[in-house]
């Protein structure tokens, strides 16, 4: 019984940390007023960054670096695009996730079917060993735990700093924080980087941790279910929190059932996430009040310094 439940735990926290990392930096990014749907693409592009880095290096560590760097520097493409040139944001991050997901497979075709040493988890001698609990608090990875802080830190960024009701003042009314002297595109860039930061590093995870090994697509539309987080939490990081690990949840049972050979069509068993995200936005669209009263009002909004 508690090697089923240590194991089910375990495998819903393997599935829903990429969710949390790539969410947690969409909703920086959102608050500050920029919608960035590349989140698919920015995911694919830190998958094979990292693999690619670790496999030559030899360090799995250098992976999660480069690939939360890769991230990084496409998302800055995108701000380009959509802070300097005033491109539509919806337009350009379909056309960013279409990019990554075709450059992704073409740097990674040589590297299908190659095995990499994966990030190596946490050991804490006689605490790792504890029943349930040891593995699940002691033996997690480091990129684990990093999203669990990164959450924190977010939440705290947002509701008890300067800089964070900057941020959110910018994405609430840029006109406004230009007025009182703020910086709003470089703001932004700041909070679109960040975002193509934790979305490479999501990236990175599944390429050197959950999976260590390279797969074209093998992000299997968590970006997509990422940007549906931040909808779900109504822009809140506890309920992000609920959320990612609800969706994880989902998601493992989806492959449990596929595993169990149960006479289910399998395109009917995949499925199952993406239902479960569909409804679940369609819930939540009815309150609208809740989120007019989260959303950034300034949210895709494109930002005129003349004006």
């Amino acid at each position: 019984m508690n090697f089923h439940l240590t194991s089910f735990v375990l495998s819903v926290i393997a599935t829903s940390t990429p969710l949390l990392l790539a969410a947690t930096g969409e909703l920086i990014t959102e608050k500050s007023g920029v919608l960035n749907l590349g989140l698919e693409g920015l995911m694919l592009i830190g998958a094979i960054a990292g693999f690619a880095a670790a496999y030559h290096s030899g360090s799995a560590l250098v992976g999660v670096l480069v690939g939360g760097a890769a991230g990084a520097a496409l998302a800055c493409v995108f701000a380009v695009l959509t802070l300097n040139f005033l491109s539509n944001q919806v337009a350009t991050g379909l056309a960013l996730a279409i990019f990554g997901t075709g450059l992704s497979a073409l740097a990674g075709s040589s590297y299908v079917g190659i095995a990499v040493t994966p990030l190596p988890a946490l050991d804490v001698p006689g605490l790792t060993d504890l029943p349930v609990i040891g593995p699940i608090l002691f033996g997690q990875n480091a990129l684990v735990y990093f999203s669990f802080l990164a959450l924190g830190a977010v939440a705290w960024f947002l509701t008890r700093s300067r800089g964070g009701l900057i941020v959110r003042a910018v994405g609430d009314s840029h006109d406004a924080a230009h007025a009182l002297g703020y910086s709003v595109v470089g703001i932004r860039y700041l909070a679109t980087m960040f975002g193509g930061l934790m979305s490479g590093l999501a990236g990175a995870y599944l390429s050197l941790a959950y999976s260590p090994s390279w797969a074209e697509n093998m992000t299997a539309g968590r970006g997509w279910i990422a940007l549906a987080l931040v909808v779900f939490s109504t822009w809140r990081p506890l309920w992000l929190l609920v959320g990612a690990y609800l969706f994880g949840s989902i998601m493992y049972l989806s492959f449990y059932i596929q595993g169990l050979g149960l006479a289910v069509p399998s395109q009917a068993v995949a499925s199952l996430p993406y239902l479960a995200t569909i409804a679940v936005l369609v819930l939540i669209s009815r309150d609208r009040v809740r989120v007019r009263l989260n959303a950034p009002a300034c949210l895709g909004q494109p930002f005129h310094e003349a004006g």
